[in-house]
């Protein structure tokens, strides 16, 4: 037959709605602080329940001079207060006598945690409440958060104010109602700045003491979660007396720690419940001490089987490391945490292991004041379990051996002080002896050589000589002093050495880290990022590593690999992959996904979306549970991410550039088209026209202007096309100069003869000299580039003065220089006027340009092997351009 007990009701929930009957009903409005609104809401709701035929009487009612508060007492009974003589000052309190002789269906009383004036008969207004509730009248009334007994010394740590009015908790608990009265701190601070909540005088020193938006914040999360529990204990009541099972307690932070105990996977699981019960979040950490590297394989393999278990279930996992102090770092990472309760493991203890002392636990349990700890006994230890001495780590023979010799040479050391000095000094040298033994070797060689010097302490320095025997109590004093000095010096210096192997291993992280995000940072290359990635990987975690990108058709492929790409990797494999990849999630081995494949893939993440997997394989498996390994792969990956969107971000700015110089080359064109194309156009089709219309009218002097403007107009627009069509080809990468010994005298000849229409108001001045007069240039683009420099000398120079071209030379180079009397360049912009589409900065009068001609020049020279500069010139204003090529060799210049 089932057991029908399941489905009876809660005999305890029936009798607490029994001891309700004949009683008030009492129901509280609930804030997080004054000024919320909680009389307000209270009087609205009287109000409401007066117009329904409720006899209601307002007991008493603090309004603190707000003047809505006020008018809500409009139309409701307000019943007289009671005047109290205290100190010869008269006070006025809520009048009990009056209220129960007059017995309302419904009292209004404010301010629950109100302290009543001496002479009362209740200390306390909650005192009064019960008394009136107890006479069958029902009560409403208002309380801040602060107010409550078990929540007082939190208010104090978050506000800094000890609230020295308080009602207990149970008379929370009996409440038949709770309502919160809930407004936004930013709200609370407007209306307290507008003068709703305090007096003028008062509000400067709220605003900045207790009303700022921190402490309002935290006391408004005090205030929901109180009453969520009040919903879930009226809840659990309700179930109860109704025989309905499951209920929902209050919301908490739990952590829960795991280390290398049996019981650490029995712990996460009850930790789970307690959380899954509770709706809560949880969190699960372990935390690695110097002593975690002594720990065989199996030991480390329960916490990783634990943590990795923690995670499938949803809780949030973090491995804390310190030298030493386990405890100070658990506490530190829970409070930062804001955790309120911590859930900890402890098997119990038979036989042997009752006498065998915690002190980790006694330490947590001490020192944790500010959690609850919840203390779970899991697994019992069998007293049938044999004791075994804690294991050190892989037995070899050659630190004991050391253990020997150190205690044999301390001996050799005493022998002959032994006849000097008094015997209880040579405790010190065999002291000596193990502590150099735990330095370099660890606790179990520090203790077996700990062993062996007290023997050869007793047997050859304490008397009788050559014996084990101990003669005298003062002999067996001194020789238990040198044993317990020895243990201790040993276990100092074991410690010492585990903490130095801790913090050279987190160094050597760091380092390795440090080196990757290095090296990653100095390449250029997204193909040079990924193989340092897998490269980095597998000689750091020793392992197989390859990282699989999607392909054009969006199926995942290998691109990087260490040592090798895979040949073949199995379906199981790649299915975890794509999982991977697709649902940014960790799979493979170890995994909630595809946990038997061999490899275990981490999706590369940038801010947009993943663009890859990174894949390891271990030929031990066990070492996929390795703590370490789990926290560097997420690292290596982030970097990864980084790097790559580093790349992408430079791609990206690199196309921004290129799209600027194509606006800008698109604006140039239509600038050309405008003006420098059109004006040519234009002067000779106008020129033409009046040749072709009046040309029998026209004299042999005015038809040659004409052919002669038409022809310097025409050889214009040649420069402006021919500019244009340079700058597309030193753009791509499309000139290849025909360098030869090249004679500057012609090239500047044919240059001042293209240019005599520009150069008609500024006179050109040569000066050529022999020995620099051969270039090793391009012909073509030399003349070119000199037909731009003086074309643009021309267009900054004033009317009538000349322009200065020179040349000098050294063994190997020709500098050509070409001078102006305009308004020069700028300091700062005489590197910039080389740039493509740059214009010195002028006023509505400087000339008009797009800004290549210069940037043509730089161009075309430096594919020829040179340089060009820009500078001042030296007898007074105007700028100095200058041109160096290399000098044909000695064989060439004849």
């Amino acid at each position: 037959m089932a057991d029908k007990s399941m489905t009876r009701p809660d005999p305890d929930a029936l009798l607490r709605e029994a001891q309700g009957k004949g009683r008030g009903k009492l129901k509280i409005f609930l804030g997080a602080s004054p000024g919320v609104g909680k009389t307000y809401s209270m009087l609205e709701e009287a109000r409401a329940r007066k117009s329904d035929g409720c006899d209601v009487v307002i007991a008493l009612v603090e309004t603190h001079g707000r003047k809505d508060t006020e008018a809500r007492l409009q139309g409701i009974e307000l019943l007289p207060r009671k005047a109290i003589t205290y100190k010869g000052q008269k006070l006025t309190e809520m009048d009990i006598d009056g209220l129960l002789d007059r017995k309302p269906e419904l009292a209004i009383i404010d301010e629950l945690a109100h302290t009543n004036a001496p002479g009362s008969r209740h200390p306390k207004r909650w005192q009064d409440v019960l008394e009136v509730l107890a006479a069958g009248i029902n009560v409403t009334t208002t309380l801040n958060i602060q107010h409550i007994e078990s929540l007082n010394d939190v208010v104090a740590r978050i506000s800094g104010v000890k609230v020295r009015e308080t009602v207990p908790d149970d008379l929370i608990t009996r409440a038949d109602e709770i309502e919160l009265i809930d407004l936004p701190p930013d709200e609370l601070i407007a209306r307290l700045s507008a003068g709703k909540v305090y007096v003028p005088e008062q509000i400067g020193r709220a605003l900045d003491s207790f009303f700022n938006k921190g402490n309002l914040t935290a006391l408004r999360e005090l205030a929901l979660r109180t009453a969520a529990s009040r919903v879930d204990a009226e809840m659990l009541n309700w179930m109860q007396s109704h025989a309905v099972s499951g209920p929902w307690p209050a919301n908490e932070r739990l952590l829960v720690c795991i280390n290398e105990a049996p019981v650490a996977v029995d712990l996460v699981r009850a930790a789970k419940r307690m959380a899954e019960r509770a709706k809560i979040p949880w969190v699960a950490v372990t935390v690695l001490t110097a002593r975690h590297e002594t720990l065989a394989g199996a030991q480390k393999q329960k916490t990783a089987v634990a943590m990795r278990l923690a995670e499938s279930l949803g809780a949030e996992i973090a491995t804390l490391r310190t030298a030493a102090d386990a405890v100070g770092e658990l506490l530190d990472f829970a409070r930062r945490r804001n955790v309120s309760r911590i859930v900890v493991g402890r098997p119990r203890r038979h036989g042997f292991y009752r006498f065998m002392r915690e002190p980790v636990f006694e330490r947590l349990l001490d020192a944790a004041k500010d959690f609850e700890v919840t203390v779970i006994a899991t697994q019992t230890l069998q007293p049938t379990t044999p004791f075994r001495l804690p294991r050190f780590g892989p037995w070899t023979w050659k630190p004991y051996a050391v253990g020997i010799g150190t205690a044999a040479l301390a001996t050799a050391v005493a022998w002959p002080l032994s006849y000097e000095v008094p015997i209880g000094s040579l405790v010190g040298v065999f002291l000596l002896s193990v502590l150099v033994t735990g330095a370099r070797y660890g606790l179990a060689p520090a203790l077996f050589a700990t062993i062996t010097s007290f023997l050869a302490y007793d047997f050859l320095f304490i008397q009788p000589y050559y014996s084990f025997t101990i003669s005298s109590g003062h002999e067996l004093e001194a020789l238990l002093v040198f044993l317990s000095s020895a243990i201790f010096t040993g276990t100092l210096s074991a410690r010492l050495k585990a903490q130095v192997e801790s913090l050279r291993a987190s160094q050597r992280r760091t380092q390795q880290l440090y080196d990757f995000a290095r090296k990653i940072a100095s390449v250029s290359g997204k193909d040079d990022v990924l193989w340092s990635a897998v490269a980095h990987i597998a000689h750091t975690l020793q392992c197989r590593a390859i990282i699989l990108m999607p392909d054009g058709k969006g199926e995942l492929s290998q691109v990087q690999g260490f040592p090798s790409i895979e040949p073949d990797m199995d379906a199981r494999s790649l299915t975890a992959a794509r999982w991977a990849f697709e649902k940014n999630e960790n799979a493979g081995h170890g995994t909630a996904t595809l946990p038997t494949g061999e490899w275990l893939f981490l999706p590369m993440v940038t801010l947009k979306a993943p663009f890859g997997v990174i894949g390891v394989a271990f030929d031990d498996p066990s070492r996929f549970d390795d703590p370490e390994i789990r926290q560097l792969l997420p690292a290596v990956e982030d970097q990864v991410a980084v790097a790559i969107e580093r790349l992408n971000l430079a791609n990206e700015v690199e196309a921004g550039k290129i799209r600027d110089v194509g606006e800008k080359l698109k604006d140039a064109l239509l600038n050309s088209v405008s003006h420098d194309l059109r004006t040519p156009l234009v002067s000779i089709i106008g020129a033409l026209t009046s040749l072709q219309t009046g040309a029998s009218k026209l004299k042999a002097a005015a038809r040659n202007f004409l052919v002669e403007d038409a022809l310097h107009e025409a050889r214009r627009l040649d420069r402006y096309v021919q500019n244009l069509l340079n700058m597309t080809r030193l753009n791509h990468k499309a000139v290849t100069p025909r360098i030869v010994v090249t004679d500057l005298r012609e090239v500047v000849g044919q240059v001042k003869a293209d240019l005599r229409h520009q150069l008609q108001n500024n006179p050109l001045q040569v000066s050529i000299a022999k020995e620099a007069a051969l270039v090793m240039a391009d012909p073509v683009l030399i003349s070119q580039v000199l037909a731009n420099i003086l074309e643009n000398a021309a267009k900054y120079s004033p009317p009538t003065e000349p322009i200065n071209l020179s040349t000098t030379a050294t063994s190997d180079q020709v500098t050509i220089s070409v001078a102006d009397h305009g308004p020069g360049v700028p300091d700062a912009e005489r590197e910039k006027i080389f740039d493509l589409f740059y214009q010195v900065a002028g006023g509505d009068k400087k000339p008009s340009g797009t800004g290549l001609g210069l940037a043509i020049v730089k161009g075309m020279v430096d594919v020829m092997n040179g340089r060009v500069t820009a500078a001042a010139h030296s007898k007074g204003s105007g700028a100095v351009i200058s041109l160096t090529l290399p000098r044909p060799p000695a064989g060439k210049l004849h």
